[in-house]
């Protein structure tokens, strides 16, 4: 009596070609997952940022409002904190500039 044994392996062609594309899409995921994180970040220190400008800012206001109650109407106060806003004045125009970010780039088109 005579066997023959026959052996077929069958590789799932399909199911491969699935597995590679949902291994793709992952990638992709992950890549567009880090530059969402990075943004996030950027967005995260300009808030910081611009709470804390705001903050200096107000801070900048209440001093300047106190110095015009404490000046009241006398004129030699009032001449002093004159000649102390406009010294300042300068020096808080060019803090301005130097800190004012250039205009952020455009986005990419998605």
């Amino acid at each position: 009596m005579q066997l023959d044994v026959h052996l077929y392996v069958h590789t799932e062609t399909y199911a491969s070609l699935k597995l590679d594309k949902a291994l793709a899409l992952l990638q992709q995921i992950l890549a567009k997952e880090g530059t969402i994180v990075a943004a996030i970040d950027d967005l995260t220190n300009q808030v910081t940022t611009n709470t804390d400008t705001e903050a200096s800012a107000v801070q900048l206001l209440n001093n300047i409002h106190a110095a015009l109650v404490a000046a009241g109407t006398d004129p030699v106060k009032l001449g002093a904190l004159k000649t102390q806003l406009g010294t300042s004045q300068a020096a808080l125009a060019a803090a301005i500039v130097a800190n004012t970010p250039e205009a952020p780039p455009t986005p990419p088109a998605a």
